[in-house]
């Protein structure tokens, strides 16, 4: 399970950009009304954006809650690209936590798939019933701007989408533009089955 621990604040997300890239007017007495609008959806393209590739944009703080590892040398942290390791937090079935000393683990840094190592023999272990604790920092930083241009025009291309189709109902589940699913098509993972 993975929880987000701060989310985005309506001041880190671009609206200025969106209402450029929508080519709304500005400098009159009402030109901030839609504002709220316009944070809603660019709040949905991050997150549709960030579901569809398993990347976090905007750098903000992740619990990523486990009861077992898979494999005890190593943790494939749930979303990438993770820039710490806060801190990870061993609980036994009764609640009772224990930190694990920073210097028994370390962050492997991988684009697409990072990963929690340990230093010695294996990753703590965790007590039947209990559970593990990982807390993280994840995004490519902490402003809009520091996105990669592809994600950046990706993120405005959806929200734009989003506002010029607020009143369609016809479209269906999991629709998404082109030129989005495009632009964003090598941030995703590559999972192959046994059929491949």
């Amino acid at each position: 399970m993975l929880i987000e621990e701060n989310q985005l604040s309506d001041a880190d997300l671009p609206v200025d950009e969106l209402k450029t890239h929508l080519r709304l007017g500005t400098g009159f007495s009402q030109s901030e009304v839609q504002d709220p609008v316009l944070v809603s959806f660019i709040a949905a393209a991050i997150a549709a954006i960030e579901a569809r590739t398993g990347k976090i944009l905007m750098e903000r703080g992740f619990v990523w809650a486990l009861h077992d590892w898979r494999d005890p040398a190593r943790a494939v942290l749930p979303v990438a690209p993770v820039t710490s390791i806060v801190q990870v937090t061993i609980i036994d079935r009764f609640g009772a936590a224990e930190t694990v000393d920073d210097g028994r683990y370390r962050l492997e840094r991988d684009l697409q798939v990072p990963t929690l190592r340990p230093t010695g023999g294996g990753l703590p272990r965790i007590p039947d019933g209990g559970s593990a604790e990982v807390r993280l920092i994840a995004g490519y930083g902490l402003s809009f701007s520091d996105l990669p241009g592809d994600l950046r025009q990706a993120v405005l291309l959806l929200a734009a989408h989003y506002y010029e189709y607020r009143n369609e109902t016809a479209l269906g589940q999991g629709c998404m533009p082109f030129g989005v699913t495009s632009l964003i098509a090598r941030y995703r993972a590559v999972r192959l089955g046994f059929g491949a």
